[in-house]
């Protein structure tokens, strides 16, 4: 039976944290893992960025999206693992979670930024909401 991993990563600590512990557990990874990121595109909305440079802007966090995904799939490829990168964009949460239920994963592994748990309450986060909204289980880091 193929078990479908799917790990979302960003530029931050807690994805290299995630991203370390998969390595150090590589032996528990036989079938390819989806290393997805996402391009955030709604953070472009809430700036005041006229229209005629959207188009310039998410051309070039789209190609910084693919260079930081790439780099972190060679490392994960050169630990031994078999890697399927996958580059997004819309709104990380809803992306994940859409992905996740929609292609039938069996795991989610996720990193948890440690913004501290009242923000976390007040405002959520991406692991907390992909923890409560996808159907399969959430390996949080």
């Amino acid at each position: 039976m193929s078990i479908k991993v799917l790990v979302p990563i960003c530029d931050g600590s807690t994805s290299e944290a995630t991203l370390n512990a998969i390595i150090e557990h590589k032996d528990q990874f036989l079938d390819p893992i989806t290393l997805l990121h996402v391009v955030n595109v709604k953070k472009m909305d809430y700036r005041m960025i006229p229209d005629f440079q959207i188009d310039m802007i998410r051309e070039y966090a789209t190609k910084t999206g693919e260079k930081f995904l790439s780099a972190q799939a060679e490392r994960l490829q050169a630990a031994g693992l078999k890697v399927v990168p996958r580059l997004e964009l819309g709104f990380p949460r809803d992306v994940i979670c859409a992905i996740a239920d929609k292609e039938e994963f069996s795991l989610v592994v996720i990193g948890r930024h440690g913004s501290g748990e009242i923000r976390d309450v007040l405002f959520g986060s991406v692991s907390n909401y992909v923890l409560h909204g996808v159907k399969c289980p959430v390996l949080l880091f």
